[in-house]
């Protein structure tokens, strides 16, 4: 990285489109986040859709080879697709590595028996549909943290609310983290405050957000935020790599995601589709060297967070009944005393 150029970044066209009269206003102060991660670095780097051991042997060579920092790959299919010998394998892999591990959990809404998430409308999405699916996220959670994996992806807020619970409690260790999914992603900054309160401890929010809408979410949540410079055509397609500078100074701490537009769905993941994930992965890899090499070229390469770093700091949560005191879970409004005070 070049910290040297960092000190002085520019913007892209700057000095060729000020000679011409069209100069840019100068960045304003207030926009930029007040934030960062615990060892102050303002961004760190993910890889998606990472579905197995073999695709994370794909990203590995592919991260080194081209000289890519990968602090965190993530899984979109989910626990319940992988074996306990799979799972065990990419621990392993991402511990040599210095690379966190996040894996997806349990039953979700575009995969149930419910018709509304196949409307225009897309019904209730990926959340989970009914205790059963709970249930089901509660167990890949357990099972997932048994083998050794420290990070887990949600689609929903009560199974945000349920694990977060459950790790305040000492069932789930200490240091596992929970990841929103950008299918759920909220949109506004009152909204990332609650998840940031039911124990996300990075959010995932939709590509098509403003500039003017990071400045907005960090003015009151420093949950860290995972963002696609390329997302997926699920997600829109948006490629966005000329605003990653502006993305890590108004929106840190923040992922930049590497994800790929123009590309086949491959979830829930399995042989059949072995050919198009490999060569998926190893094209998100290249995607994050064009984004590194853009940020260097423009000095806005570094505090990058250090290689291996995970933890996102001290955050804002909600009390919960398993660490609250009883006067926090007292009812906030007092019972009735009398028949008369139930009567309008």
């Amino acid at each position: 990285m070049s910290e040297s150029a960092s000190a002085t970044p520019r913007r892209p066209g700057e000095a060729a489109l000020a000679s011409l009269g069209y100069a840019a206003p100068a960045d304003d102060p207030a926009d930029a986040s007040p934030h960062a991660f615990p060892d102050g670095g303002r961004w760190r780097t993910e890889i998606p859709s990472v579905e197995g051991p073999e695709a994370l042997h794909a990203v590995l060579k592919e991260a080194a080879q081209l000289g890519v920092p990968v602090h965190r790959v993530s899984q979109g299919s989910g626990v319940w697709m992988l074996t306990d010998a799979e799972i065990t394998e990419m621990v392993d892999a991402c511990a040599q590595a210095g690379v966190e591990l996040c894996l997806f959990t349990g039953p979700r809404g575009t995969w149930d028996i419910g018709a509304g998430t196949r409307t225009l409308s897309g019904g209730a999405g990926l959340r989970a549909r009914g205790q059963s699916a709970v249930a089901g996220c509660v167990e890949d959670a357990l099972r997932a943290s048994e083998l050794g994996v420290r990070c887990l992806l949600v689609a929903d807020e009560g199974v945000l609310w349920v694990l977060s619970r459950l790790r305040a409690s000492g069932v789930l260790p200490a240091d596992t983290t929970f990841k929103v999914s950008a299918l759920v992603g909220p949109v506004n900054p009152a909204a990332v405050a609650v998840h940031e309160g039911l124990g996300a401890d990075s959010v995932n929010i939709p590509s098509d957000l403003t500039l003017e809408h990071l400045t907005e979410i960090r003015r009151v949540s420093r949950v860290p935020l995972d963002f696609y410079l390329e997302a997926p055509d699920d997600l829109g397609g948006y490629v966005r790599m000329y605003d990653a500078a502006e993305l890590i100074r108004r929106g840190a701490p923040i992922y930049l995601k590497f994800g790929l537009s123009k590309a086949p769905g491959i979830y829930p993941y399995g042989a059949h589709m072995r050919d198009v994930t490999l060569d998926t992965a190893r094209e998100r890899v290249r995607r994050g060297r064009l984004a590194l090499d853009l940020l260097a070229r423009l000095g806005s390469d570094g505090h990058m967070a250090a290689p291996g770093s995970r933890l996102p700091g001290p955050l804002r949560r909600f009390p919960s009944p398993e660490t609250a005191s009883p006067e926090s879970a007292a009812p906030a409004v007092p019972a009735p005393t009398s028949p008369d005070a139930t009567r309008p």
